[in-house]
């Protein structure tokens, strides 16, 4: 640990020691090994007409979350901005709760119609109805 200290002052002079505990503290929250995604982790159910997604979601308001679909792909990003204080300054050491992440979904061909989104206690859940086949339709084209 002496040789990590001593590299880091040494080799970088932007070494924040305050956020480099936050790391060493909460390695879960900041992508540490093994831990996965971090932000909008997702439980998928399937029935028998439609899959049930569920994606956690906690401490955001209702306004911060936007859906979209584009080319069979259902979007949800989150964007929580800084509360703004009227021009009051504070002295903050580390700040995170001003962030934004998204993901993408791959739904297939569904009408933006037919999928329903509700957010409550820091679940968002949408539900999005199976994906119908299309049939094969022969058009014979007849020779003159």
């Amino acid at each position: 640990m002496k040789n990590e200290l001593s590299r880091r002052n040494n080799f970088y002079p932007d070494y924040d020691f305050f956020d480099e505990a936050m790391h060493d503290f909460f390695p879960a929250f900041y992508g540490g090994k093994n831990h996965g995604q971090k932000y909008m982790r997702t439980d998928i159910k399937e029935t028998d007409n439609e899959y049930v997604m569920e994606v956690e979601l906690p401490g955001m308001d209702k306004k911060d979350i936007h859906i979209d679909l584009k080319d069979g792909y259902l979007n949800i990003s989150v964007k929580k901005s800084e509360k703004e204080d009227g021009g009051k300054k504070d002295n903050y050491i580390h700040r995170e709760r001003s962030f934004s992440c998204q993901r993408n979904y791959y739904v297939g061909d569904i009408r933006k119609e037919d999928i329903k989104a509700r957010y409550e206690n820091g679940i968002l859940n949408v539900t999005i109805p199976k994906e119908t086949p299309r049939k094969e339709e022969e058009h014979r084209i007849e020779i003159e």
